[in-house]
């Protein structure tokens, strides 16, 4: 299995790869720009409207830009594995990495790193950037649950990064991936309505987010919950990792 495990050239070229794709570079920063931007903006305009303005949970309401951030992530992940599947991209990669499985895996651990880098700096800058503007409403840095919602920010922006990537590893399709969980975390939520117990409560976001919530009474601890996602996201890079080693190139 070590031979199998990436390297530094070839994690090197992920990055080259990742770096020269317009659309996918775009959408990592995206990530980014998303997250803070919508943040810093809706703070700016209703934040001291009144209490519970972005949300009944204040903590959570404090990365209220991650809703509109985990597209872009999903956007990136599901980017950075489609360019493989097109113009014969896939057959070249082999040719230059023979092994599968250390090709696969250093895509992941790019995907996964890049988005995890990115996700933290945005978590900061969401933080202190959107609460800036809550007047009286104002979370301090180093209240309860602030540290650990800010590390949970970068690590479910990663993880839902890898669960896109995972995906299009899988269906070859980058539009098939966004068509697909788009709708599955932005819509089955709404229709399932506010309920954390249950089915619900074990969503891919649902799960994630409990690392951005003060009250975590009526669903998945913290730290479960990021487990929950983690397991998500596993489930699809080992799905992925299976579809590259079978499939033909």
């Amino acid at each position: 299995m070590s031979t199998a495990l990436p390297t530094v050239p070839v994690l090197h070229s992920e990055w080259i790869k990742i770096r020269s794709l317009r659309g996918t570079f775009g959408a990592l920063i995206a990530v980014f720009a998303a997250t803070v931007g919508i943040q810093v903006l809706t703070a700016s305009l209703i934040g001291t409207a009144e209490e519970g303005s972005l949300g009944e949970d204040p903590l959570l309401a404090a990365f209220y830009g991650l809703n509109f951030g985990q597209i872009a992530a999903f956007a990136f992940g599901a980017t950075a594995l489609s360019a493989e599947f097109h113009n014969g991209a896939l057959r070249t990669s082999l040719t230059a990495v023979p092994n599968r499985t250390r090709l696969y895996l250093s895509k992941m651990v790019m995907v996964g790193g890049l988005a995890f880098l990115v996700g933290q700096l945005a978590a900061v800058a969401t933080f202190v950037g959107g609460q800036a503007f809550m007047g009286p409403y104002t979370l301090e840095l180093g209240s309860p649950g602030t540290y650990r919602a800010m590390f949970g920010c970068g690590a479910y922006l990663a993880l839902m990064a890898l669960l896109s990537a995972g995906l299009t590893a899988v269906l070859r399709s980058a539009s098939a991936v966004l068509s697909l969980l788009i709708p599955f975390v932005l819509i089955l939520p709404f229709v399932l309505g506010q309920a954390s117990e249950g089915v619900a409560g074990y969503l891919p976001d649902r799960a994630g987010q409990m690392m951005m919530r003060l009250d975590t009474s009526g669903g998945l601890a913290p730290w479960a919950g990021l487990g929950v996602l983690a397991l998500w996201a596993l489930v699809a890079v080992t799905g992925g990792w299976l579809s590259v080693r079978r499939r033909d190139a």
